[in-house]
């Protein structure tokens, strides 16, 4: 595969330095911002293109890296140039190859998406760990395989989903990652209100949040599971909600700790927990 690049944000630049370190044909890139595609094209060791058609021209294979709200504007760029028989993909992990590529509908393209589980947070290092990322593609299904080939050759673990469940998968990858980082957030929030610094709150939390991950990925969530909920402790959890500063944060604490609570009803389900449910209601 000839392989250029579509958008040269963080992901653009840690994806395609990834697959050209590896030994693919990565061609270059095309963005809006033509400083962006030019600073891609340099870390990459590739070319940068000052227009879409002329990326077209040179490439079989488009990605799109630009930003979700925008892959599908793109798709409909690209019927407009002389598309037929490319194969064009997209990053997102919230929208199936169909969805976010329907502009390129009867053009006789193959379509997929292929999404990395793994926070890209920086266009010049990321790429170093996408080595560790395990991929999800859905789409065409010839173009799909053809991606699970590659991956799996580079030592991704890989699989393939259906389109109709991408909102879901999305969402599952979400809690995961974003979503950990506003429950870390709250708790360095309440360590300032106790006095701590910043810093003093991270390094606290650290060596806690760092040993309950690990047990996790050792024995699963309700068995790592620790904690008043899953001691069907209902004093010490009221007296969090009672503590909490504000009803955002009040309601934030029931609806995971309703979660957690379920999850220890499977642990011990010879427990009552009736107590702790009705109160988190």
């Amino acid at each position: 595969m000839k392989i250029g690049f579509i958008g040269a944000g963080k992901v653009g630049f840690s994806l395609g330095k990834y697959l050209a370190v590896n030994g693919e044909d990565v061609t270059g890139y095309y963005s809006r911002t033509e400083k962006s595609a030019e600073e891609a094209a340099e870390f990459t060791g590739t070319r940068s293109f000052s227009s879409l058609d002329e990326l077209v021209k040179s490439c079989d294979t488009l990605i799109i890296t630009a930003p979700d709200g925008a892959i599908c504007s793109v798709s409909y760029e690209l019927a407009d140039t002389d598309i037929a028989g490319k194969t064009v993909c997209h990053c997102s992990g919230s929208l199936s190859a169909a969805e976010a590529l329907k502009g390129l509908d009867g053009k006789n393209v193959r379509r997929c998406s292929m999404h990395p589980l793994f926070p890209v947070s920086s266009r010049y290092e990321s790429y170093k760990e996408l080595k560790n990322a395990f991929f999800c593609i859905e789409g065409d299904t010839s173009c799909a395989e053809e991606w699970d080939a590659l991956f799996r050759r580079l030592g991704n673990p890989t699989r393939m989903i259906s389109p109709d469940i991408k909102k879901k998968y999305h969402a599952a990858c979400s809690y995961a990652s974003n979503l950990v980082c506003g429950l870390m957030a709250e708790s360095v929030d309440l360590l300032e209100e106790c006095g701590f610094s910043q810093e003093e709150a991270l390094t606290a939390l650290r060596p806690l949040a760092m040993s309950n991950i690990e047990r996790i990925f050792q024995v699963g969530a309700v068995n790592a599971l620790t904690g008043p909920a899953e001691r069907n402790d209902t004093g010490t959890v009221q007296k969090h909600i009672q503590c909490m500063p504000d009803d955002t944060s009040r309601e934030m604490y029931k609806a995971v700790t309703r979660k957690l609570t379920e999850m220890s009803q499977v642990r011990h389900p010879d427990a009552d927990y009736s107590e702790m449910n009705e109160m988190l209601k």
